[in-house]
């Protein structure tokens, strides 16, 4: 996807003073406390915290799921928080590429249907090209024998690599990963966050939330939150070299 020269320069994800109040009975509870950074087009992210620090909130509000209490997201310079609830499932179906900790793949459709599914949604591709476009980004991600497979007929880090190329199917401008190898032993987690690092070589932006700190330390940026707010943010010294 080619962004406009103001979202390439001024930042793909920009996070101002945000905050997250979530009311439980007659208590509430601040789970973020004033975020504010922004992320440039091509960059790849990692962000850490324990459990409670508010990062699943975060992606929460990056994606549109969730309301900040104050504060603003913009995301491909747009206020997604001022949309409509119709309109923000459009922008999201064409912008952000989501990918679970879960995979989430729907277990009656073959891995080339879920694919092919978010472009069927989105209507971003003509009809007769998806199918193609869906066997293509499998084959990217190291699944070009598996097409016709159900989930359940593979393993757990080939449904990952599946769901990559889902979360690629409408070309988004941004990557957003939930804990992505949380679930894979560490050969499979460690084969997942090589693709990657190939994806940001190629110039995609990723966050990517994890818990894995050695993962997280070979991330060229790193932010760590605590307690709702960032302690930490800053680059790691590391780079991303193309496979």
């Amino acid at each position: 996807m080619i962004l406009d020269n103001d979202t390439a320069i001024n930042g793909i994800l920009r996070l101002s003073a945000v905050d997250k109040t979530f009311h439980i009975g007659d208590s509430e509870v601040r789970v973020l406390k004033g975020i504010s950074f922004s992320i440039k087009s091509g960059e790849f992210v990692s962000v850490v915290g324990p459990s409670g620090s508010g990062k699943s909130t975060l992606l929460n509000m990056i994606t549109g799921i969730d309301a900040p209490s104050a504060g603003e997201v913009l995301v491909t310079g747009r206020s997604i928080h001022s949309m409509s609830e119709n309109a923000l499932a459009v922008w999201r179906g064409k912008n952000v590429g989501i990918i679970f900790q879960f995979f989430q793949m729907l277990p009656a459709l073959s891995l080339l249907q879920n694919v092919v599914l978010p472009m069927d949604f989105a209507g971003k591709y003509p009809r007769n090209e998806r199918r193609k476009r869906a066997a293509e980004l499998l084959q990217l991600v190291g699944l070009a024998d598996q097409l016709h497979k159900l989930p359940n007929m593979v393993s757990g880090g080939q449904q990952q690599r599946a769901a990559i190329a889902r979360a690629l199917a409408n070309d988004p401008p941004l990557l957003l990963a939930d804990e992505p190898t949380g679930n894979l032993d560490a050969g499979t987690a460690e084969d997942v966050f090589e693709l990657f690092l190939r994806l940001s070589a190629q110039g995609k932006t990723i966050v990517m939330v994890t818990h894995n700190r050695s993962l997280a330390a070979r991330v060229p940026r790193l932010i760590e939150l605590n307690d709702g707010s960032i302690s930490r943010d800053e680059l790691t010294g590391r780079e991303v070299e193309a496979a």
